[in-house]
């Protein structure tokens, strides 16, 4: 029974980690750069003229959509998800 009650809060315990992740800033911030980058690699790499100040566009809607999905996720949970 210990083993089981161990068990139960080692996974809670990573499941709380992986969650402090997802709405981290941390998150947030790496994922933007990595957007930016990517983009400003393709657009070069397509001959697109100031590739770095066009791939600034992608990227702001990026971390727009982080302010914005909190609020549609809590929208959706009351309206919409009914529960397991």
């Amino acid at each position: 029974m210990k083993e089981d009650i161990e068990l139960i809060k080692e996974r809670n315990n990573r499941v709380e980690a992986d969650k402090a992740w997802e709405i981290s800033d941390t998150r947030r911030i790496l994922i933007a750069l990595m957007t930016y980058v990517v983009i400003v690699i393709f657009l070069w790499s397509i001959g697109v003229a100031r590739a770095g100040l066009h791939a600034v566009v992608p990227t702001i809607g990026f971390i727009l959509s982080t302010f914005t999905l909190p609020f549609f996720k809590k929208w959706w949970l009351k309206k919409v998800y009914r529960g397991v």
